[in-house]
């Protein structure tokens, strides 16, 4: 069963908070905030099958290139310890509790969920294969990404008429992703280069940091105009301010590091916790 929870990576909570993280902005961020424990909880579960199912494809996909890879060589598909026909049966099991999770949204909103879900599917099961063929795949995972922000809307709000306020956090949460994703494939960029495989970090080559960078300095702006046009109040405000400064602070502390699996693992885990932290900056001002 461990075999399992590693393929879909369930032993590893940052994976899953990161895809969560921009769910939660979406729903604090709606006129219908704070959300139904009804809403929080069909939006967490979907984000459990959905990133599952995501994470078997790209071992499915990977599976051969995993065994190549230092940080990947030990994944259950490429070690042995789990059978293809088994992660395909576990795949399908993934899509369909998705699927569950989609039809138990409230009836105003379940035909536009489902649309929007439908759309991210492709995407979804695209990404493991685009870093064969386009140089920025993480820009595909931004795209499935961005669908965290759309379903959990239009879940509250039966609609995607959001304005200023949903497309920002749309934006804010493309670029946020593409940042992270860019550093996590810093760890595999000499062993990408040489079995031929692409990512943004090999694309960018040196102006990866300052990419990076820029996505984070312009995740915050869109996040702090998304806020504003939500209304919500001074208590989010230290929060962001907090925030902002940190993730220019984790590009410094990249640019005097070597790279390395360790670092980009640092790194993400403290995306997740900063990101936790907008989040929490959202909750407390629409509470209090």
């Amino acid at each position: 069963m461990g075999y399992y929870f590693q393929l879909l990576r369930w032993n590893k909570p940052s994976g899953r908070l990161i895809l969560l993280i921009p769910s939660g902005w979406s729903l604090w961020l709606t006129p219908a905030a704070p959300p139904s424990l009804l809403i929080l909880g069909i939006i967490i579960l979907g984000g459990l099958f959905v990133s599952g199912a995501g994470c078997i494809a790209n071992d499915i996909w990977d599976r051969k290139f995993d065994k190549k890879v230092i940080r990947t060589k030990e994944r259950p598909l490429a070690n042995g310890k789990v059978s293809l026909k088994a992660a395909w049966i576990l795949l399908i099991l993934m899509l369909f509790f998705s699927l569950f999770i989609v039809l138990s949204i409230p009836q105003d909103s379940r035909n536009l969920c489902l649309l929007l879900s439908s759309l991210s599917l492709p995407f979804i099961l695209l990404y493991p294969s685009a870093k064969r063929w386009f140089q920025y795949p993480q820009l595909i995972l931004s795209i499935c990404w961005g669908f965290s922000v759309l379903i959990p809307w239009a879940a509250s709000e039966s609609s995607l008429a959001g304005g200023v306020t949903l497309l920002f956090c749309w934006l804010a949460t493309i670029l946020w992703t593409f940042g992270f994703d860019t550093v996590y494939a810093m760890a595999d960029e000499s062993e990408d280069k040489v079995i031929g495989l692409n990512s943004s970090a090999i694309s960018l080559g040196g102006k990866s940091l300052k990419t990076v960078s820029l996505c984070y300095f312009l995740t915050c702006i869109f996040l702090a105009l998304a806020a504003f046009k939500a209304n919500l109040g001074l208590i989010y405000w230290p929060f962001w301010l907090i925030t902002t400064l940190g993730m220019q602070r984790e590009v410094f502390l990249l640019s005097s590091k070597s790279k390395g699996i360790k670092t980009s693992g640092l790194h993400f885990s403290n995306q997740v916790r900063l990101g936790s932290l907008l989040l929490l900056g959202m909750v407390f001002s629409k509470i209090i």
